[in-house]
């Protein structure tokens, strides 16, 4: 009877209790400035020393040599830089793309603002990787028709900015008309659609390329652009670039 007794209170008790119901009614912050003057702390100095140390390693690891500097204002309309990017994608890039779709990146387009730091002589290192590409974009392929590569052409020659590209020459006249364009060293087809391999953020109208958006197709590679670099720079030995022919106006 007791042990009866004892089962009635505990399911007493428990129906009578009401659960509380909490709801976030308010929220401050408060903005903490950090800088010199903010005393860093021994203890959680000695915990990140070593992850500080490990990443510092590998940053400053030396991976290539570049030959001479590099910057994106060496040409007027393509630059050492610029091409050693725009190529660095078109080799690295082509590969992964082929390998999910059975078909090559038929040519590069980069743009000029996203080139942040120019590559000085000598040693070239991961740090270097994130000084000229310190965002996070990833490498997308998009399918272009005839009159979206028409549209490109047209921003490219009113631009007349040195924007990297690879796999693809254009040639302006001294009124910036178009007056020749081969990709993959051959005639521009105008009855065909072209891959493109660009960044996510031009992919979405960046720095006004709207001929990049509603493509026919849109391929990522899930490959973001600073790992790609340090990938290039890896396999690359000797990096030796210089303004070519890719893009030129004639006088």
């Amino acid at each position: 009877m007791k042990k009866l007794f004892n089962y009635l209170f505990l399911l007493i008790l428990i129906s009578s209790c009401k659960q509380n119901e909490y709801s976030l009614t308010n929220f401050e912050g408060h903005q903490i400035e950090v800088s010199e003057s903010v005393a860093s702390k021994k203890t959680y100095d000695s915990v990140l020393k070593p992850y500080r140390n490990h990443v510092e390693e590998q940053l400053s690891e030396n991976l290539a040599y570049n030959v001479r500097e590099m910057k994106r204002t060496d040409g007027p309309l393509n630059s050492s830089i610029g091409n050693m990017m725009a190529d660095a994608v078109m080799e690295l890039a082509n590969p992964v793309f082929k390998a999910r779709t059975q078909k090559n990146i038929d040519f590069v387009l980069l743009n000029f603002g996203g080139i942040r730091a120019p590559m000085g002589q000598g040693e070239v290192s991961r740090r270097t990787a994130f000084e000229i590409m310190p965002f996070e974009n990833e490498v997308v392929v998009l399918e272009l028709s005839p009159k979206k590569i028409q549209e490109m052409l047209e921003y490219l020659a009113t631009e007349s900015l040195a924007h990297p590209v690879s796999g693809i020459e254009i040639h302006l006249k001294s009124n910036n008309e178009v007056s020749a364009v081969k990709i993959q060293a051959k005639p521009l087809d105008t009855s065909k659609n072209y891959f493109v391999a660009t960044s996510d953020y031009l992919k979405n109208g960046g720095d006004r390329m709207y001929f990049f958006e509603n493509a026919i197709n849109e391929i990522a590679l899930d490959y973001k652009m600073r790992n790609l670099f340090i990938d290039y720079f890896i396999k690359t030995d000797t990096i030796n670039y210089l303004p070519d022919n890719r893009f030129i106006k004639s006088n």
